[in-house]
């Protein structure tokens, strides 16, 4: 008896050490589910536990220890959402005198300042609309006079020009005027002239 009785506290050592160590093992593989599946590790704790805060996609804070393995007894149950950040107390630190990592920085940061919106994109200006076949007489009608003006200085300073180089450039100005005027009466709308009609003339009443 007596030596049943000096056994009994290390078989109930053994047995909560062993029971910690499976209720380390399940907090560990529920943060990895959570984490796979798209939550945030924070760089706070819970507490009540002191188990490491996980995020969701909604700012939503989860303690895996509280609201699964101690709400329900069992892995597998589903989370009961914390209150929102807006309204939620902040949780003390894991370890005060430890510094921060830096994902756990960038997550809090992220978490209390989402990133501005993008700026507008500034609108696209109207593009002129295509030339219609109104707009086609006028502007060669006016292409024409500007050529033509052209024309009429060249031939006028022609004549008096003291040097030969001067006038030889004149000539080519002359040339490339008459060029362009040809082409511009090829691109005019010319309405067509009437063929005077043939035939015998009706006969006097």
């Amino acid at each position: 008896m007596a030596l049943n009785a000096g056994t009994d506290p290390d078989l109930g050592g053994g047995a909560a050490e062993e029971e910690r160590r499976e209720r380390q093992e399940r907090i560990s593989r529920a943060l990895g589910q959570y984490l796979l599946r798209g939550y945030r590790m924070l760089g706070s704790c819970c507490p009540q536990c002191q188990t490491i805060l996980l995020q969701d996609r909604q700012q939503q804070l989860y303690c895996v220890t509280c609201q699964e393995l101690e709400g329900d007894k069992g892995y597998g149950m589903g989370l009961t959402p914390c209150p929102p950040l807006s309204t939620a107390p902040q949780p003390p630190p894991c370890h005060p005198d430890a510094p921060r990592p830096k994902h756990c920085e960038g997550a809090a940061a992220a978490a209390g300042h989402p990133p501005p919106p993008p700026p507008p994109s500034p609108p696209r200006p109207p593009s002129p609309p295509p030339p219609t076949p109104y707009h086609i007489p006028a502007a060669v009608a006016a292409a024409e006079a500007a050529v033509l003006g052209k024309l009429r200085w060249a031939a006028q300073e022609l004549p008096p020009h003291p040097t030969a180089e001067g006038s030889a450039q004149l000539c080519v100005l002359i040339r490339s005027c008459a060029e362009a005027l040809r082409a511009l009466r090829g691109l005019g709308v010319t309405p067509p002239t009437p063929t005077p009609q043939t035939g015998t003339p009706p006969p006097a009443p």
